[in-house]
């Protein structure tokens, strides 16, 4: 809180209406999706165009990117945007005229084989033009996007792509053959020439940002194809490029009831990730695969041969983090193997990077990460795998118990380290906090959402507030307080008036100060975004609560 107040320093940033801005920058994209509805292209663009040079989309842009997770993480010019004048004086740097973007700084992340995969991070001017022109992206994309492509775009996740798998393969009568595609080096082989001739954007900017190269190691290195990986606006642009196959798909296999039966052809796609299913291995092998094969050669992409195979359901196979698989006729999604032992790796990680830590403090290391991935396995066939799970994380902690008292017996660690806490025995506990349980996560199936349902469009605006409340209600990583809080608010920002998500994150505001006499009752409790949290402060702004 001391913290917050002490932002204001004597900058305007804090002044700024909020509200207002995010209104009309909503306003303009749903006018772009009404344009390309009535396919007004040339409104489109005279819309992107006022958009992107709005102070609104400006504003919005420079917010993103310094409170988002990358913002203390500089590009190759070392700067960050810290203070409020720094953030007031990047609003008038956006411009596209004169504009030349720096190449990309460089890092390698390690994968989950061992491997590293190349990430470039652009500097906090780069990354806020990329957000800016990101905002008059987005609505065209979901407009015109694959129904049932899921990865990189707003209101859609990997439990859609997976609960999309149950429907199109779950009946007696669904197809029993899947092609598994792997793209070889998506990101990095995306041709120039494609994204520039098809991508609706300013020309000009966008292949500066294709151009730009990378640094490592001090050296220079030129950009010749793909996307920039770590740039905010690459996943939307690898999506645009990728759109298109289903539909190709649906019109040459499916595009009479008659070939719809017989074909059973179906796509499903997460960012790169994709599956084909049909009712022969035939028809994937001779001609599914040659339609993929040629749809891709046009935006300089080839199948991986390695890694796209094809299978039959009765052998299940791997997606998304998930093995599908039919058992005598049933379909059942679980936590796939690898999935599971990639868990338990970084879980036994975490503990013997810590085996001088507190217990309290191992516990508040473990429990995100357990929760995140219960959270996102809670809507498959996981129970077992939860209790197995378990039993493993508790054999890790006896160890981790026994190792800091060899000389004590079972019993005196038991006592120490377990306590029994109702019907629950041996639960890992320490000073009021416990360790997460998978096991007491309750299994739910995920609604999936409506393939042509599209966040820029008023339409659908009662659609998505209602699965939002859904799925704050369900969230297994809130607590009781917060979710009433929310509910109460109607799940909208007391200020600002937007709605908060676990995307935007929030800030628990004491309406009566406790200096003041307030105290932590839920009748003394809004919820705010963290900048409005800030603003109020530095504005000395007053906020009740809502009316039951």
């Amino acid at each position: 809180m001391n913290e917050a107040v002490a932002e204001c320093a004597s900058s305007n940033w804090h002044g700024i209406d909020w509200n207002k801005a995010n209104h009309q920058v909503r306003k303009l994209q749903t006018r772009i999706v009404k344009a390309l509805k009535d396919n007004k292209w040339n409104k489109v663009k005279a819309l992107q165009r006022l958009l992107t040079h709005s102070f609104s989309g400006k504003v919005i842009s420079v917010r993103r990117v310094t409170e988002n997770k990358g913002k203390k993480t500089s590009g190759v010019d070392g700067k960050i945007w810290s203070t409020p004048e720094s953030k007031l004086k990047a609003i008038t740097s956006l411009s596209t005229k004169g504009y030349k973007p720096k190449p990309l700084r460089r890092v390698y992340i390690p994968k989950s084989n061992g491997n590293k995969r190349p990430l470039g991070i652009p500097t906090m001017k780069d990354r806020a033009m990329q957000a800016l022109f990101k905002l008059a992206l987005e609505p065209i994309e979901e407009t015109t996007g694959d129904f049932n492509s899921y990865g990189f775009r707003p209101e859609r996740a990997t439990a859609d792509a997976i609960a999309q798998c149950f429907i199109v393969l779950s009946r007696n009568c669904s197809a029993q053959w899947i092609l598994e595609g792997d793209i070889k080096g998506c990101f990095d082989n995306i041709s120039h020439d494609w994204l520039v001739k098809n991508i609706l954007m300013d020309k000009t900017i966008l292949t500066k940002w294709l151009k730009a190269g990378y640094v490592t190691n001090k050296e220079l290195f030129p950009t010749t194809s793909g996307t920039p990986q770590g740039g905010i606006i690459s996943p939307i642009l690898s999506n645009i490029a990728l759109d298109g196959l289903e539909k190709l798909l649906k019109n040459t296999f499916s595009n009479s009831f008659v070939k719809a039966r017989k074909n059973k052809i179906n796509f499903v796609r997460y960012a790169d990730d994709f599956i084909i299913t049909a009712s022969s291995k035939e028809i994937l092998e001779k001609e599914v695969i040659q339609v993929v094969k040629n749809f891709l050669i046009e935006r300089g992409l080839i199948l991986s041969e390695e890694k796209t195979k094809i299978t039959n359901i009765n052998e299940g196979f791997d997606f998304l983090g998930v093995n599908i698989r039919k058992y005598k006729k049933k379909l059942l999604i679980k936590p796939s193997k690898e999935n599971v032992k990639t868990f338990l790796r970084k879980i036994k990680v975490i503990i013997n990077e810590n085996k001088s830590t507190k217990q309290k403090q191992l516990i508040m290391l473990l429990n995100p990460v357990i929760r995140g991935w219960a959270n996102y396995h809670k809507h498959i066939v996981s129970k077992k795998i939860f209790s197995s799970v378990s039993s493993r994380i508790y054999e890790f902690l006896w160890k981790w118990s026994k190792r800091r008292h060899r000389n004590k017996s079972n019993g005196w660690i038991s006592r120490k380290y377990f306590k029994t806490i109702g019907t629950r025995k041996w639960v890992f506990y320490d000073d009021g906090l416990e360790l997460f349980n998978s096991s007491s996560v309750s299994i739910k199936r995920h609604i999936k959402i409506r393939g042509e349902a599209n966040p820029f469009d008023p339409e659908f605006e009662t659609y998505f507030e209602k699965r939002l409340e859904t799925k704050m209600i369900n969230d297994i990583t809130l607590s009781k307080k917060l979710k009433n809080l929310w509910i109460s608010q109607k799940g909208k920002c007391l200020i600002c008036q937007n709605l908060i998500t676990k995307e935007t994150e929030w800030n628990i505001h004491h309406v009566i100060h406790k200096v003041k006499g307030g105290n932590d009752n839920i009748s003394n409790l809004v919820l705010l975004h963290p900048y409005c949290h800030i603003q109020l402060h530095c504005q000395k702004l007053t906020v009740l609560k809502p009316s039951s």
